[in-house]
């Protein structure tokens, strides 16, 4: 929670995933942990024929993700930051090249001219913060995707994701108007609704027309080094 906002410049929001990540980083930690053993990844394979329908549903996509965090944590025994340390040290390598230069530039400025920058993504906010060590932002706050225990393993208690993204960074006490909001998805549209001036990245091109036809005319679209994405 932040008891006093301080007054920046600007209030500038950060997607994670395909913003300043290539890459759905929730995903790729996940089906890392579901591969750990054969009898995950059973479950895994037992649960998709329901749990993927949900993920690909907006009203139901935090329960079809919660059934595979699930699957990749229940009987876990330590706990998950050590976790996620642990997955983070064995994939640094895969992880700085997944990391888009162009984003951090931009980051970097705002944050060099004062601006107030926050990260508001779907992975795991400890996900997050430790990919962000790799380029010395790790004091950027982070809201994320909020997991609990659930039935022997974690599922998402709050999934920050379209409407809840913006109600999770108004509890978090960032009450300012935003002024700028970047996102590379559709599911980003309260965000980008919600900013003085949003910036498109790296969407899907089936996107760009849904961009273009609901978000103000001189919206950037902007390709951050992302192959097979679209943006200029």
């Amino acid at each position: 929670m932040v008891d006093s906002m301080p007054d920046p410049r600007h209030f500038v929001v950060f997607d994670f995933d395909h913003t300043l990540y290539r890459g759905d980083s929730g995903s790729h930690l996940f089906a890392w942990l579901i591969r750990r053993a054969w009898w995950r990844r059973l479950l895994a394979l037992l649960i998709a024929p329901v749990a993927l329908p949900m993920v690909a549903y907006l009203p139901t996509r935090r329960r079809g993700i919660s059934a595979f965090v699930w699957a990749g944590t229940v009987g876990m025994q330590r706990d998950l930051d050590s976790v996620i340390d642990q997955y983070v040290a064995s994939h640094a390598d895969e992880i700085r090249r997944r990391l888009l230069p162009d984003a951090f530039k931009v980051l970097h400025m705002h944050r060099e001219r004062g601006d107030l920058v926050i990260v508001a993504t779907g992975a795991p906010p400890e996900l997050a913060r430790a990919i962000l060590d790799f380029v010395a932002h790790d004091d950027l706050p982070v809201i994320g995707t909020e997991l609990g225990p659930r039935f022997g393993g974690m599922m998402a208690t709050r999934h920050c994701h379209h409407d809840m993204k913006m109600t999770m960074i108004r509890d978090a006490g960032f009450t300012a108007p935003i002024d700028v909001a970047y996102s590379d998805s559709t599911a980003d549209l309260p965000l980008l609704l919600a900013a003085r001036r949003p910036v498109v990245v790296n969407p899907k091109p089936g996107a760009v027309e849904l961009f273009r036809r609901l978000l103000r005319p001189d919206t950037p679209i902007l390709n951050w080094g992302c192959p097979g994405r679209g943006g200029d």
